[in-house]
C-alpha cells in the first residue's frame, strides 16, 4: 500500500482519498497528514483513509458501486472494530468508552444542513447504532454480523443497522 500513499500539503490537511477512472483503470492514492501516526486523532485518520481505500478498491475488484455515505458509514465501523474487535468477547468498560468517544462525544467540522456535514452525522449515527448492538453478541455473531456488513451495499447496510 506504500505506493498508494501521499503526504499531504499542508500539516493541516485532513486526510483524502483521491480517485481517477480512465478507460476502464481505477486510479486510487490516499492523502493522510504529515503526523498521522503521531496523535488520536490523525491514527484515526490514517484508520479511515486505509478504510476507504480498501473498501473501494474492493467494490471495484466486485465490480459494484459504492457511495460517499457507504464509504463514511463502513469506516466508522471500522474504527470501532480496530480499537475493540480484539478483545471479544468485549471489555464493556472499554466498549462503551471507546463508543462514546467515537460516536457521541464528537465534533463534526462542516455544519448540520451541507451535504457534507448531514452526510458525515448520517454515518456516525448508523454505526453508533450498528456497533452498539454489535456490543451485545459474542465471538462468531460479531464476526459473522461484521463480514455480512462489509459485503453489503448502502441500503443493505442501512438495513442491518435498523434490524
Amino acid at each position: 500500500m506504500r505506493g498508494f500513499v501521499r503526504e499531504a500539503d499542508s500539516p493541516s490537511s485532513r486526510e483524502s482519498l483521491l480517485l481517477r477512472e480512465s478507460e476502464g483503470e481505477l486510479e486510487m492514492a490516499l492523502v493522510v497528514p504529515v503526523e498521522a501516526a503521531n496523535d488520536h486523532d490523525g491514527w484515526l485518520q490514517l484508520a479511515e483513509g486505509v478504510s476507504h481505500f480498501v473498501y473501494v478498491a474492493n467494490r471495484a475488484r466486485q465490480e459494484l458501486p459504492a457511495t460517499q455515505l457507504e464509504l463514511e458509514l463502513q469506516a466508522e465501523v471500522d474504527k470501532f472494530v480496530l480499537l475493540v474487535l480484539e478483545h471479544v468477547p468485549w471489555d464493556r468498560g472499554e466498549a462503551f468508552d471507546v463508543h462514546s468517544r467515537l460516536y457521541e462525544r464528537v465534533r463534526f467540522l462542516h455544519e448540520a444542513g451541507t451535504e457534507l456535514g448531514d452526510r458525515y452525522r448520517t454515518a456516525n449515527d448508523l454505526a453508533a447504532r450498528f456497533v452498539r448492538r454489535l456490543m451485545s453478541y459474542g465471538h462468531v455473531a460479531t464476526h459473522a454480523t461484521l463480514r455480512r456488513f462489509y459485503r453489503a451495499g448502502q441500503a443493505e447496510k442501512i438495513r442491518l443497522v435498523a434490524a
